[in-house]
Parts: structure tokens; C-alpha cells; sequence
């Protein structure tokens, strides 16, 4: 049975898309919400692109499988957070968060080899991993600072005056530590705030475009 429609930014119009120039079929780029890492490409016809909108995780259709559910054997579900058909509507960029890697081999991405994701990009992804497995019998430290907000607020501003006391005696060494264990901090707290790398990289794109006026 199919399970209820679920509200996706940006709904495709499928009647919109040409579907004929790929023999009933558009190629769909999957690409990582939150750190907009490319995982994946795909064929997807009517009837996957149907079923994607209306459950919400990604559907594609393949010569060798046929139609089939990303995840559906795996787990590692594909949920949908928009879909944009491009100038010519033969091809999509579906981004979505992605609940495990999107390669067979095990890879976050099928690209991992190509294009890794930065070191910023894999911390805000492990922390949004963290803060979904609320259900751990030994939660990590990330769950434990996402669970308590008084402790991770205690902890960032522990964190904030050793950078402070680092800087101030020009330790270079170890004001790299701390600005380190202060970024950390730092993430989980946006997190925690509901917001994440993604959220602070376009506060800083605003705040450029706006110098370079």
C-alpha cells in the first residue's frame, strides 16, 4: 500500500518534464542536503517520480532492476527535501537526506573518490546522524550534548574562554586546538538550535554579497 502524501518543497510538475528525449525516462542527480555533496545519478520515469512525491523518498527506474525504492533492502533510504527539474526538464536535482551511504560500495557517495565532502561538511553531517539516533542504549557524547541544553551551553562557553586565553597568549598550537573544540561546540549547539552548516554558509554569502556592493 502506498503511505500518505507527504509535502515536498518544490514539487515537481511531471507534466512539465520531457520524458521522451531519455526514452520515458529523466536523469535525477541526488545531492546531500546539508552538505550539498553529490551522491548519486539516476533514471527515474513517471511512475518513480510519482511514487517519490508521493511517499517522499526516492524512487528511480533502471534497464537492469527496474522500477525500485532507494533503500527499500539497504535502509538507506533517500527522503526527499526538494526537486528541481532544469531549463530543458530532461534531467532533476533532487536533494535530499540521505539515511546511509548512496554507493553500493559502501561510500557516502558514488563520487567519494572524486569529490570528498570538506571536513566542515563531514562534522555537520555526523552531527545530523547523531542527533537522529536518539534510541542508543550509550549514547555518544554529540546525543548526550544535543539531549542536555544546559550542558552544551556549559560547554561552549568553557570552550569559548580557553580559545580566548589561547589567543591571548599567542599559543598558536594550542589556539588551533580550542578554535577547533570551539567549532565543535559550536555546531552541535546550532544544532541543536535547529539549524546547521548550510544555515551559517548562507548567513556568510549574504553578508559578501552585501561587501561586495
Amino acid at each position: 500500500m502506498t503511505p500518505p502524501s507527504i509535502p515536498i518543497a518544490n514539487p515537481l510538475d511531471l507534466d512539465a518534464l520531457d520524458f521522451g528525449k531519455g526514452g520515458g525516462t529523466v536523469t535525477v542527480v541526488a545531492q546531500d542536503a546539508r552538505t550539498r555533496e553529490v551522491l548519486m545519478v539516476a533514471a527515474a520515469d513517471r511512475e518513480a517520480l510519482e511514487l517519490t512525491l508521493a511517499t517522499g523518498e526516492m524512487h528511480y527506474r533502471s534497464r537492469v532492476r527496474g522500477l525500485w525504492h532507494k533503500g527499500a533492502t539497504s535502509g538507506n533510504i533517500q527522503r526527499v527535501v526538494s526537486l528541481h527539474a532544469d531549463c530543458d526538464g530532461d534531467s532533476i536535482l533532487a536533494l535530499v537526506d540521505a539515511a546511509g551511504p548512496a554507493c553500493h560500495t559502501g561510500a557516502t557517495s558514488c563520487f567519494s573518490a572524486v569529490l570528498p565532502a570538506s571536513v566542515l561538511e563531514l562534522l555537520d553531517a555526523v552531527i545530523a546522524e547523531r542527533a537522529r539516533d536518539d534510541d542508543s542504549p550509550a549514547p555518544s557524547y554529540t546525543r548526550r550534548l544535543l539531549g542536555d541544553r544546559n550542558l552544551r551551553l556549559k560547554k561552549l562557553g568553557e570552550e569559548c574562554a580557553e580559545f580566548v586565553v589561547a589567543c591571548a597568549d599567542a599559543d598558536r598550537a594550542q589556539a588551533v586546538i580550542e578554535a577547533a573544540d570551539l567549532y565543535y561546540h559550536m555546531m552541535v549547539a546550532l544544532s541543536g538550535a535547529g539549524a546547521g552548516l548550510e544555515d551559517l554558509k548562507e548567513e556568510l554569502r549574504t553578508r559578501a554579497r552585501l561587501l561586495s556592493k
